[in-house]
């Protein structure tokens, strides 16, 4: 199985800063999204905090050693709250962070907040991630006959993020990944502008990853940019 990567991050029309950082692996088959929480302040050093923690305890780890990527998660979200603990005491600093490892066949994803991972396959494109909302726990909870409120104001507050006081729970999956397929991580500010059948048409078309995370940002941008815009998109391809 070969990979072919591309990532951008564009600070779209609106932000003063670009607060998204990436992590783009091709040959340790790692990637991730982390996008700064807004509402607090230093999102741009907390989502970087987490990129280069994932990766510089991905290069520690003894050669043979299978990673574990809820004890990675768990340790960004340690050294995101001590940075939060020196730059921001009283209110904090916090991140999403949507983590994936593809090896041997396999996507190994980790998640945490309103940042999403994709895959496209067969003419279809599935999304494997749950946001980590206030309206997505509120839907969850309905469901399961519990009460939960939500206003069109705080709809998308996150209800889970890398830097909180306790360890978040980290969604995991497991997918077999195969050639012709495509994978993209991204932020909201991507997510919530493209519509899912227009990702499907332009990942289905687009041979090289880079013209097609080129296409998306531009129609982004062209819509107004409203959020920072990050994606890293994996083409898998046979041997």
């Amino acid at each position: 199985m070969h990979l072919r990567t591309a990532a951008l991050s564009d600070i779209g029309k609106v932000r003063s800063e670009n607060e998204d950082s990436y992590l783009c692996d091709e040959s340790a088959g790692l990637f991730a999204v982390a996008d700064g929480v807004g509402g607090l302040p230093c999102g741009a050093d907390a989502s970087q905090m987490a990129v280069n923690t994932v990766r510089d305890l991905y290069r520690a780890l003894p050669e043979g050693e299978v990673i574990d990527l809820v004890q990675i998660v768990r340790e960004t979200n340690a050294r995101v709250l001590a940075l939060g603990h020196k730059v921001s005491p009283e209110l904090g600093i916090a991140t999403t962070l949507t983590l994936g490892m593809i090896t041997c066949g396999q996507l190994y994803l980790a998640h945490v907040g309103d940042s999403r991972c994709y895959v496209w396959h067969d003419g279809q494109l599935d999304l494997l991630t749950l946001d980590h909302s206030l309206e997505n726990e509120a839907n969850l909870r309905g469901a399961q006959r519990l009460l939960a409120y939500f206003t069109e104001s705080n709809r998308a507050s996150l209800t889970r993020c890398i830097g909180q006081s306790e360890p978040p729970e980290v969604d995991l999956l497991v997918r077999p990944v195969a050639a012709g397929e495509r994978v993209l991580f991204c932020s909201d500010g991507l997510s919530r502008v493209i519509k899912e059948n227009e990702l499907k048409e332009i990942l289905g078309r687009a041979d090289n990853p880079a013209d097609a995370m080129k296409e998306i940002i531009e129609n982004v941008n062209r819509r107004g940019g409203p959020d920072n815009i990050t994606g890293v998109l994996v083409a898998i391809d046979e041997v």
